[in-house]
């Protein structure tokens, strides 16, 4: 009898630690005021749903909490959440922040952040109190992702942040799935998604309008799908920038569908640096389909000349190999001269560029301009209907 006890008692025991559990902040002294610092509350809630045996989740209620930078490392021992249902406030001040991050979770299996709640970076009010002054550091970014594997951003707003919005780094395996991300067009550096060095991210039903790129994919990204992206204002869904660097820079896989850019800067964009390489740098396999741009001032883009700063040689040529590269229908209206722009390596030309039903007018009413598409050094075919006429030879 003692030994069936036993086991009843050990059988409940382990049933309960399977359970999910939850670990609120405000149990552990958080304060919804929008005033006080909860760092080090949120980082034992954390600490407790990271240790539990079995799925946990750390839940911020409803409310205005004030946080400084904070890590909520890993390994856990089961799958954790993260649920924002209030809304989390940066400090102004960017002294209180550390690293560049404001929220950084790091090596971690199984990570869910949702809630529908929303992160505020405060970044409008962050530039007005550095005022310019070049030693009052602003580029923070809002939530980081080092090292996570099998992570899904769902139901989660992010506003007006002080440098980029979400970075993914070193991971595998990333959703983000009815996320809202919006700045100021005016507030640079403020990218929507970026991406390094991660294999496997899917971004859908996404609606981002910010200060630069709306999704970034930078070294070492890999099999990547974006559908369902509302992007504008931003500088549209770029790979690059690439070729600064020596080092394997491969990006490749990446898949962009069913998208709308609204009054962007760039719409679809392949940027690298004219840079010398020691070795060659290769970027790959780009399907582009179903888009529509509506005043968008460089609608198609590879760019291997990039220089932002215009302090490049312009004698250089860039050492990144860009290669199997198809957009098909993709239509609207550009608000420059160009639909197309494809000004590619001398050296390394671009190869296997396919476009197919391609058709931009101007933008604006009135006398309609009629725009141009350019190529230079690039290798590929054009199908079907192309306005403006198409600088590839059809097939």
């Amino acid at each position: 009898m003692c030994a069936k006890y036993l086991l009843t008692f050990f059988l409940s025991v382990w049933i309960a630690e399977a359970q999910d559990k939850i670990f609120k902040v405000t149990d552990y002294g958080a304060v919804a005021d929008g005033k006080k610092d909860n760092s080090v509350e949120f980082l034992k809630a954390w600490s407790d749903a990271c240790k539990w045996n079995g799925p946990a989740t750390v839940l911020i209620p409803k409310g205005t909490f004030l946080l400084r930078s904070v890590i909520f490392n890993g390994p856990c021992k089961s799958s954790t959440t993260f649920q924002i249902q209030g809304d989390l406030l940066a400090p102004i001040d960017p002294s209180l922040l550390t690293d560049q991050k404001w929220i950084n979770f790091r090596y971690i299996n199984q990570l869910t952040v949702n809630g529908g709640g929303t992160l505020n970076g405060q970044g409008t009010a962050t530039r007005q109190k550095c005022n310019n002054d070049p030693k009052c550091q602003i580029l923070f970014t809002t939530m980081d992702f080092d090292f996570i594997t099998n992570g899904i951003v769902q139901n989660v707003h992010s506003v007006d942040s002080k440098g980029g919005h979400f970075i993914v780094f070193g991971s595998g395996n990333f959703t983000f799935t009815d996320v809202t991300i919006s700045a100021p067009a005016n507030n640079r550096n403020t990218d929507g998604i970026k991406i390094s060095h991660t294999k496997g991210v899917n971004i859908t039903n996404v609606h981002i309008g910010t200060g630069d790129d709306c999704v970034a994919m930078i070294a070492g990204t890999k099999n990547v799908h974006i559908e369902k992206v509302f992007c504008g204002p931003g500088h549209g869904i770029s790979v690059g920038s690439l070729g600064l660097n020596d080092g394997a820079e491969v990006v490749e896989d990446i898949t962009v569908k069913n998208c709308t850019f609204d009054g962007t800067f760039t719409g679809v964009q392949i940027k690298t640096w004219a840079a010398p390489l020691k070795k060659t740098q290769f970027a790959s396999n780009f399907f582009y389909q179903d888009i529509i741009m509506n005043n968008v001032r460089r609608p198609i883009v590879i760019d291997q000349f990039y220089c932002p700063e215009r302090n490049c040689n312009p004698k250089e040529n860039s050492h990144v190999q860009i290669s199997n590269v198809t957009y098909i229908n993709i239509q609207g209206n550009s608000a420059s001269d160009f639909a197309v722009n494809f000004n590619c390596s001398r050296d390394l030309r671009c190869q296997k560029i396919t476009v197919e039903d391609i058709n931009f007018t101007s933008f604006g009413g009135g006398k309609q301009k009629q725009l141009t598409n350019f190529c230079s050094h690039v290798n590929g075919v054009s199908h079907g209907k192309q306005i403006p006429p198409s600088c590839l030879p059809q097939k």
